[in-house]
C-alpha cells in the first residue's frame, strides 16, 4: 500500500481493512502457506470476513454506497459487492466458528477467490500497488492503519 497516499480517499482506514481481507481471501497460496498452516500474526478466514465488513456494514449494504469515500469508483464497488456476497454465502453455510479447511473445501470457494483477487486487483492497482505483492501481517495492518 506504497503507490497512492494513504490518505487519498476520505475513508481511508476503511479502504485498507477492506483491501488488506480481500488480498488474504484472493490469494490461495497464503491460504495454504499461513490459515491452514496456522502461521500466527494473520489471522484466519473469519478475521478477514470480519475486516472486510466490520466498519463498512457491507454484510447489509452496496459497497456504492461508499463511492467516493471508501471506493473510487462503481466498478471497484461492484466488484467488492460479488467478492463480499460470495464469501458471505459460505461462510454462513459453513459457519463462523468453522476451521480454515471447511471453506477452502467448499464447492463454492474457488468463485469466492476469484472475486476476491477480481477486487483485490482492481483497488491494488487504482492504488499503484503491486497486486501481487504478498499479503501484509495483521501487525503490518495495524501499523499502517495507525499512520497519518
Amino acid at each position: 500500500m506504497a503507490g497512492m497516499p494513504l490518505n487519498d480517499m476520505p475513508w481511508w482506514r476503511w479502504r485498507v481493512s477492506v483491501r488488506s481481507a480481500l488480498h488474504m481471501l484472493s490469494d490461495t497460496a497464503f491460504q495454504q502457506q499461513c490459515w491452514v498452516a496456522g502461521a500466527p500474526g494473520y489471522g484466519d478466514v473469519t478475521d478477514a470476513v470480519y475486516r472486510l465488513v466490520e466498519d463498512t456494514w457491507l454484510d447489509n449494504w452496496s459497497a456504492e454506497k461508499y463511492v467516493g469515500t471508501v471506493f473510487r469508483d462503481s466498478q471497484e464497488a461492484a466488484l467488492v459487492d460479488v467478492a463480499v456476497l460470495r464469501v458471505l454465502r459460505i461462510m454462513h453455510q459453513v459457519g463462523a466458528d468453522a476451521p480454515v479447511t471447511a471453506y477452502l473445501q467448499h464447492h463454492a470457494w474457488p468463485e469466492a477467490v476469484r472475486a476476491a483477487r477480481e477486487a483485490h486487483t482492481r483497488l491494488a492497482v487504482n492504488d499503484g500497488d503491486d497486486p501481487d505483492a504478498p499479503p501484509r501481517s495483521l501487525d503490518e495492518l495495524a501499523s499502517v492503519l495507525h499512520t497519518v
